[in-house]
C-alpha cells in the first residue's frame, strides 16, 4: 500500500485536543491526529458524505 497523504482538520489547534485526520483515495480513511500509528477506519465516499451532511446541519 502507498503511503496515505493525511490532512488535519481545520479545527486542530496546537493545544493537543481532539482531533481528526482524513485521507482520500478511492475511499475515505480517517484517523485520530493524536494517535497517528494506530489504526484508522475506512468508510466508502458515500458513507463519508452522508456523514458530513449530518454533522454540519
Amino acid at each position: 500500500m502507498t503511503e496515505l497523504a493525511w490532512f488535519k482538520s481545520s479545527y486542530s489547534d496546537s493545544g493537543g485536543g481532539e482531533c481528526v485526520e482524513v485521507a482520500t483515495t478511492s475511499a475515505i480513511h480517517i484517523r485520530d491526529s493524536k494517535t497517528p500509528d494506530t489504526r484508522h477506519v475506512t468508510v466508502s465516499p458515500t458513507t463519508w458524505a452522508n456523514f458530513l451532511t449530518h454533522v454540519t446541519k
